[in-house]
């Protein structure tokens, strides 16, 4: 019965603060769109992929200079 309870409040929590977050960042954004999108999330997701290639790549070559 634990068990049940803590996923069902682990799913609450979840969808809880993505509403939260969203909510919040579309008053600031005004144009900008919310995370649940799943377009959204795969868009920032190859960004913050290509930052850390970026950063991996300028680390490893003042590594090897």
């Amino acid at each position: 019965m634990r068990l049940f309870l803590g996923m069902i409040l682990g799913a609450v929590l979840t969808v809880t603060a993505a509403w939260i977050y969203d909510s919040g960042r579309a008053d600031q954004a005004g144009l900008q769109r919310t995370m649940v999108n799943w377009d959204v999330v795969s868009e920032n997701w190859q960004a913050a992929k290509a930052r850390v290639q970026r950063e991996w790549t300028q680390i490893s070559n003042r590594m090897t200079s």
